[in-house]
């Protein structure tokens, strides 16, 4: 397993991702929605894997269309490094890989991925199959 570490520019939220995947296998999804358009935002996952999010500052939780996932947005630096989601089996979420040491690596594996028009049960759904199983600290 890697660890890929990261968080936002002020350091008040951060991530470590661990994945058994390298950065190439496991790609990045390049949101089409407006909120990650705006953000410039990429996202990666690994259902096998793991995310903790530490928080150590003001964070805003920012929640839009199906009103379904948690945008932890930096309240100092107004960052968005990770998003999460209650499931069925507990919280997952995935990364920006934007906010990690080695986005490079990810981001050279990049494709956009539009979710408009996407049902609610079918967005749930896939985010199961897709998202890492996480833990928010603070």
């Amino acid at each position: 397993m890697t660890s890929y570490q990261g968080g936002c520019h002020c350091g008040a939220i951060r991530a470590e991702f661990t994945s058994a995947k390298t950065p190439a296998e496991l790609g990045a999804r390049t949101c089409q929605c407006s909120f990650c358009r705006a953000h410039g935002a990429s996202w990666t996952s690994d259902p096998a894997g793991s995310l903790e999010v530490r928080i150590a500052g003001p964070v805003n939780r920012y929640r839009f269309g199906t009103g379904t996932a948690d945008f932890l947005v930096c309240g100092r630096c107004g960052v968005v490094p990770a998003v999460v989601a209650e499931m069925g089996s507990g919280l997952h979420g995935v990364v920006r890989v934007d906010c990690l040491a080695d986005r490079d690596a990810f981001l050279a594996a990049a494709a956009p991925s539009d979710y408009d028009g996407e049902a609610l049960d079918a967005r749930l759904e896939r985010r199961a199959g897709r998202w890492t199983p996480a833990f928010v600290r603070g």
